[in-house]
């Protein structure tokens, strides 16, 4: 299905419309029961990513870059993935690490500043977080391709901004990707926005999809606000990857309500207008109207979903904020497996400092 959506035509895969309608001749590739629960998994990461904001403007979390608008491609791309495939996010897939199985106490703990929320399960297949834009995608191609050399059947995709495009990093990871063909998906969530510079400003390209042809590989455009499309796409991205086809690159057009972080004023770069236009085309609204059309949801069912989602966020809260804040010396001991020369005379001048403000 993939090569029917020409990105040179600005064709865009689509299954599920804004009034929560199919589209004629298309079905979702999930169950009713499973819409159900990622509808409930949603519904607990809008609540989780709320939660974040209120916690910063109290003081009580760091600086954090807001999910609520892009939850259908975060959870719908997750939820296409298998148990041993490789993630490599950026700074904004809250919702994708909690699909993952990371703990939410844990996504909480990384943003009120302790690295130790980034120590994920073993048995979770996902990387720490990206801040420096672009460069992570390097190394989900270069783990594509050990797996491929391994004869691993797995993918890795990595997870990235429209800005993202504009890197020197990213065109150098699809060219690697597209010449050594390594099984792995370049899943951009186009918000509109890289901070304050909107997508027209970052390329002349009708999309960013097509930018995958030039590397020699497959390129989609998906409504990311289409649960099904992006989840159909990322699927079949997958199939393609493990069967040795190669890498392909998603764009799944979205936009983020809120701002790039909470050290941002979208005010001062984009209309209320252009927001509220895109807040009919909410990816929540969207899915529950499905569900309504299927006699799956109502008024009672969402209040209990949230009254659930309410409790297991206060408790992993609480979770996060009873952890003792991490000691100074740990900089210096876990950046490495074996602490370098350097590192060891850095924490030695630390820890002399602290001796003679002591005396």
């Amino acid at each position: 299905m993939i090569g029917k959506y020409d990105p040179l035509k600005g064709e865009m895969r689509c299954i599920l419309h804004p009034d929560g309608r199919l589209e004629e001749g298309l079905k979702p590739d999930l169950s009713d029961q499973s819409v159900r629960n990622i509808y409930r998994k949603m519904v607990l990461i809008r609540l989780a990513d709320q939660k974040a904001l209120n916690l910063q403007r109290q003081g009580r979390l760091g600086t954090y870059a807001p999910v609520i608008g892009q939850e259908a491609a975060q959870v719908g791309s997750a939820q296409a993935l298998e148990k041993g495939d490789w993630v490599f996010p950026s700074f904004r897939e809250m919702g994708v690490f909690y699909m993952r199985g990371a703990p939410l106490k844990d996504i909480y703990l990384y943003w009120m500043g302790n690295e130790a929320g980034q120590k994920v399960p073993e048995d979770v297949n996902i990387f720490p977080i990206s801040v420096p834009v672009g460069t992570h995608p390097l190394h989900a191609v270069g783990a594509g391709w050990a797996a491929k050399l391994k004869g691993e059947k797995i993918c890795t995709i990595a997870y990235f901004g429209d800005g993202a495009t504009s890197e020197g990093d990213f065109h150098e990871a699809m060219n690697f990707a597209g010449v050594f063909q390594t099984p792995t998906i370049f899943f951009c969530q186009n918000n509109q926005y890289a901070i304050s510079v909107p997508r027209k400003k970052q390329t002349a390209a009708k999309t960013l999809a097509q930018k995958a042809m030039a590397y020699g590989f497959a390129g989609v455009q998906v409504d990311g606000n289409d649960l099904f499309a992006v989840y159909a796409a990322t699927r079949e991205a997958r199939e393609r990857a493990i069967s040795g086809l190669g890498p392909t690159m998603i764009e799944a057009v979205t936009y983020r309500f809120g701002p790039h972080t909470t050290a941002d004023d979208p005010s001062k770069y984009r209309e209320d207008a252009e927001v509220w236009e895109w807040r009919a085309r909410d990816p929540m609204l969207r899915l529950q109207g499905y569900l309504r059309g299927r006699g799956l949801w109502s008024e009672d069912q969402e209040a209990k979903i949230k009254a659930e989602a309410e409790a297991i966020v206060n408790q992993a809260i609480q979770e996060a904020e009873s952890v003792p804040p991490p000691e100074p010396e740990e900089m210096f001991k876990y950046t490495f497996a074996e602490m370098t020369r350097i590192l060891k005379e850095q924490l030695d001048d630390y820890l002399a400092f602290l001796r003679e403000k002591e005396t």
